[in-house]
């Protein structure tokens, strides 16, 4: 019997229960697969306590990788064997082994191992989005990221420093701020004794950043404002701390900001394209400029004390389950 993460009720991490299922064969499209690592992401905890609404009972996560072990009938460019990862795809990543669609699924290249991988799925994809297609970043600018050395942070950081761009994150302590700065972070503000907007100021000689990527949301909406140039770019990529509310006019006030809330589905789609933004960032991992391993490993069925450790805003990098 496989195993899997389950939820029958939204809640506190204790709503998750780890429990025997039956993986199945695969159907027409359908591709059957055995994960190595499982990643954990905070839009988990979104569908977990309930704020991004999915049917219940139901499995939880979207990110993973793993080995094919069957496909089934009309898939045609997988088979048993190849090592594979996937960022979209119905809810349930969080299991030994499982069925899904098999067009979701991303061939992994030789060169980039699945530790590597499962700290790349999601949040490595995540970065070239935001990086490469909700405000393309062509080098030379300087740019607000906040919670810079979170899983997407610390990425986002070593791509940054790749495309010749200034990066100007937010941590929260000063033992971040290292981890940041390590992985390419130009400058970094510590929140819990630094105002945002006036260091942004001081760090631009008053002319403020073009773009500003906040996944905190509640508490850094007016920071990442009083931090943009007129017409600036507010990329609302998260809300770890609540949601963000906001009278529009209020853009035209900061100097008519352009505010947008990108999600992966609208940028990864049709899969031609996600295999191409997937060869993008796995290039750069080949070519050395982007290092990325999980920097906590918990089992499975630990899953609810991985959801607690991230909720806390205690944890650096990438967190994954093992089956």
């Amino acid at each position: 019997m496989a195993h899997a993460i389950r939820l029958y009720e939204t809640g506190n991490p204790e709503v998750l229960r780890y429990e025997e299922v039956e993986a199945g064969e695969p159907g027409p499209g359908q591709a059957r697969v055995r994960h190595a690592y499982v990643a954990v992401n905070f839009i988990d905890v979104y569908f977990r306590t309930g704020r991004y609404p999915m049917p219940l009972p139901n499995g939880l996560g979207s990110d993973a990788v793993g080995v094919v072990e069957a496909v089934g009938p009309g898939v045609t460019d997988l088979k048993a064997g190849d090592r594979v990862g996937y960022l979209l795809g119905p809810q349930g990543a969080y299991s030994d082994v499982r069925v899904m669609p098999a067009d979701v699924l991303i061939p992994l290249p030789d060169g980039v191992s699945d530790s590597t991988a499962a700290t790349l799925m999601m949040k490595g994809m995540t970065a070239q989005y935001l990086f490469r297609q909700v405000f393309p970043l062509k080098g030379g600018e300087t740019i607000l990221y906040h919670a810079a050395a979170g899983g997407v942070g610390l990425i986002a950081c070593q791509w940054a420093r790749a495309l010749g761009v200034r990066m100007i994150g937010t941590v929260s302590t000063d033992e971040k701020a290292e981890v940041a700065r390590a992985n390419g972070c130009a400058e970094v503000i510590v929140t819990s004794r630094e105002d945002i907007a006036q260091r942004v100021r001081e760090l631009t000689d008053g002319k403020g950043v073009p773009v500003v990527y906040d996944s905190v949301g509640k508490d850094t909406l007016m920071a990442s404002l009083d931090s943009l140039q007129p017409r600036g770019h507010l990329v609302s990529n998260g809300t770890s701390s609540g949601p963000v509310v906001i009278d529009t006019t209020l853009l035209a006030v900061k100097g008519s900001i352009w505010l947008t809330r990108p999600a992966m589905i609208h940028y990864a789609t049709p899969r031609a394209h996600m295999l191409d933004m997937a060869r993008e960032l796995f290039g750069l991992v080949e070519a050395g400029k982007i290092k990325s391993e999980p920097s906590r490993m918990l089992p499975l069925r630990d899953a609810a004390e991985a959801h607690r450790a991230l909720e806390s805003r205690k944890t650096t990098g990438a967190t994954v389950l093992v089956p």
